[in-house]
């Protein structure tokens, strides 16, 4: 054959995988060519600023304003009230530090999961994203909308709280529109996730300054007698515990998209150390700003404690505590939305979810389908709309595996010594972090024993009822079951597997 055929027959080729697209279904799985499988991977776009956003603005959302009413509830007082923030920052703080270890000596996604699987093998792992997936990621993404939506429509309801049906309808429309940023580009999530978190430090300055300045001007009535309360009970402090940790939830997401991250290695113990102490500083300063102004019994009246203070405080200018509480509380759902995906994703890479929740949107590199999973969930979980009570299971069960994760950096301090570590925490930190997730699980069930914590241990074990035969047997017909449907959703979303290369 001449030169003039061959290069005939190299641009025939080329219209033909033209036309026919960059990848090809086979089964339930996709043949790509070479060119495009590099294309399937999701890209290291997240750099150091846009990790401390993340961390900062997926904490800083709802929290901060509802959970001051609990925490005081379950202490009592003023005094012991402060004393819980502020130890739930230390605990966060030796808590992210553990992670950081773990995070770069597994630079994997997924967060605990990554790190349950290799230090306990995959029936734990699968357990951990059985009750994450379904359960504690929606859930906490329905918590901040529902805050979302209920300061949102506040000012259009002056006399009176809004109603039901619309919170409801406006969580959901902040579902759907948060899903849709997070399926479209990473760079587009990350832009809004750095801007709303700007917003909520610009929030969080003014309640700060304002309380600074009405201690100067003497405004310490509140903080007096401090400690005079005698009610408090072990199961109240884990509960206001619950109640806090709550609020610092989040410290943990950046573990979350560890392979997105750009230089892990330094990047990610950088990004916590910048993060979680400013947050800490942040969320002592708000309640001593909060209790300048109201005493405690006001404070539990308060319907919208940050909404209360601005009306105390900034007068004229009250409005601008309502909007920027709004904008927090929309920047910490995007972080949990953004995080919560890549859970799935891993999850259905590793074969412990169905194989479409690993699949990337072969155009925008995002985790499509396991980010419409995560906001299908969350949208039913906006039905009960009980944020207390759902802030108590989702701790009961976060802890649990809290517990768990940091147990296993200690087991892999003996198993798995090879691996190498750029960050290492002195053992007695993790053993301390053990012991204190056992006391927040135990001490509430203990002192109040009720009926649905143990629903909860039974949703976490009723997992393995899937776990035996779908993951560990792998039957057949269950493959068979899944792979039309597998191929009719990945048509339809126009989504790939992930590339098969080495992390």
């Amino acid at each position: 054959m001449d030169t003039g055929s061959k290069m005939e027959e190299r641009r025939t080729n080329k219209r033909k995988k033209s036309k026919n697209g960059s990848a090809k279904l086979d089964g339930d799985s996709t043949v790509m060519d070479k060119d495009s499988a590099k294309a399937t991977v999701l890209q290291k776009e997240v750099g150091l600023l846009s990790g401390v956003c993340l961390i900062v603005g997926t904490m800083i959302g709802s929290g901060i304003f509802i959970s001051p009413k609990a925490v005081l509830l379950n202490t009592g007082d003023v005094g012991p009230c402060l004393l819980i923030w502020a130890a739930c920052g230390v605990l966060t703080i030796l808590g992210a530090l553990c992670y950081a270890e773990l995070g770069t000596m597994i630079p994997k996604s997924g967060g605990e999961y990554s790190y349950l699987l290799e230090a306990f093998g995959s029936p734990v792992a699968y357990l951990y994203s059985w009750t994450t997936v379904m359960v504690v990621k929606p859930s906490a993404f329905a918590i901040i909308t529902l805050s979302f939506a209920e300061y949102a429509s506040a000012p259009f309801y002056p006399e009176c709280s809004p109603p039901m049906v619309v919170t409801k309808c406006l969580a959901a429309a902040a579902i759907v529109f948060i899903v849709t940023i997070n399926c479209f580009s990473v760079k587009l999530a990350s832009y809004v996730q750095n801007i709303f978190t700007g917003a909520k430090l610009i929030i969080m300055v003014i309640i700060v300054g304002a309380g600074i300045v009405l201690l100067a001007q003497g405004n310490t009535k509140n903080l007096s007698n401090a400690f005079d309360s005698q009610s408090l009970s072990a199961g109240g402090i884990g509960l206001a515990f619950y109640n806090g940790l709550w609020a610092y939830d989040g410290w943990s997401q950046l573990n979350f998209i560890t392979e997105e991250l750009k230089n892990p290695y330094r990047n990610l113990p950088l990004a916590i150390l910048i993060a979680i102490p400013l947050v800490s500083v942040c969320y002592v300063m708000v309640n001593i700003a909060y209790f300048t102004v109201m005493t405690p019994t006001e404070l539990l009246s308060s319907p919208a404690v940050a909404v209360t203070f601005g009306n105390k405080v900034l007068h004229p200018m009250s409005w601008i505590v309502p909007l920027f509480v709004v904008f927090s509380t929309f920047g910490s759902a995007n972080g949990s939305c953004f995080t919560a995906g890549r859970l799935a994703y891993v999850s259905g890479r590793e074969g412990h979810m169905v194989k479409i929740l690993s699949f990337i949107s072969l155009r925008r590199l995002t985790p499509a389908p396991a980010l419409m999973l995560n906001g299908f969930l969350a949208m039913l979980y906006i039905i009960p709309a009980d944020i207390n009570t759902l802030i108590n299971y989702f701790s009961f069960a976060q802890w649990v595996f809290n517990g768990l994760t940091l147990s296993s950096l200690i087991v892999m301090r003996f198993t798995r010594k090879e691996l190498k570590r750029p960050v290492k925490v002195p053992i007695i930190i993790a053993f301390l972090m053990v012991l204190i997730s056992c006391y927040l699980v135990l001490a509430p069930i203990i002192d109040n024993p009720e009926v649905e914590y143990l629903y909860s241990s039974l949703f976490i074990f009723s997992g393995l009822l899937l776990y035996y035969p779908f993951v560990h047997l792998k039957v057949k017909w269950a493959r068979n079951l899944m792979r039309p449907i597998t191929v009719h959703l990945q048509l339809l979303m126009e989504v790939v597997p992930p590339d098969k290369c080495e992390l």
